[in-house]
């Protein structure tokens, strides 16, 4: 029994470093390379970024949110499809670049998503995560 705990553990750890940390399966995209190392980034997230657990082990740290909306778009699953009539509800954070590059490892950046500045409801600019397969990219304005 105490083996089948450690042995659960281990794979917990080294799944844990994989996903976040392993340098080793995610090469850094050009849009990730060239970002402002001295600035916020505004982040407007609306599917497993939202969860403030989640969010926290993502970046290593907790980042207060306020709610946001971002018009022209409804959700679908994890990803965000054009619907001039719809609206989506999420959340809007500022994180360092350091840890904008965090987000961009777990979203998988140019590998699963891609990251676009949108335009949010409230005027301001935000970064947003869309899947590739579905990518129609409206920039800020």
């Amino acid at each position: 029994m105490r083996w089948l705990v450690i042995s659960v553990c281990l794979l917990l750890i080294i799944g844990f470093w994989w996903i976040w940390l392993n340098p080793y399966s995610f090469k850094f995209s050009d849009t990730t390379l060239e970002i402002d190392q001295e600035a916020e980034h505004r982040v407007f997230a609306f599917g497993t970024l939202t969860n403030p657990f989640v969010r926290s082990l993502v970046i290593f740290g907790y980042v207060p949110t306020e709610p946001g909306t971002l018009e022209g778009y409804r959700r679908y699953g994890l990803d965000l499809l054009p619907d001039e009539d719809a609206t989506t509800e999420g959340r809007v954070f500022y994180v360092t670049a350091t840890q904008l590059r965090r987000l961009d490892r777990y979203e998988r950046v140019g590998v699963k998503y891609e990251r676009y500045l949108y335009t949010l409801s409230d005027g301001e600019p935000a970064w947003v995560y869309r899947l590739i397969s579905n990518i129609n990219p409206v920039p800020a304005e």
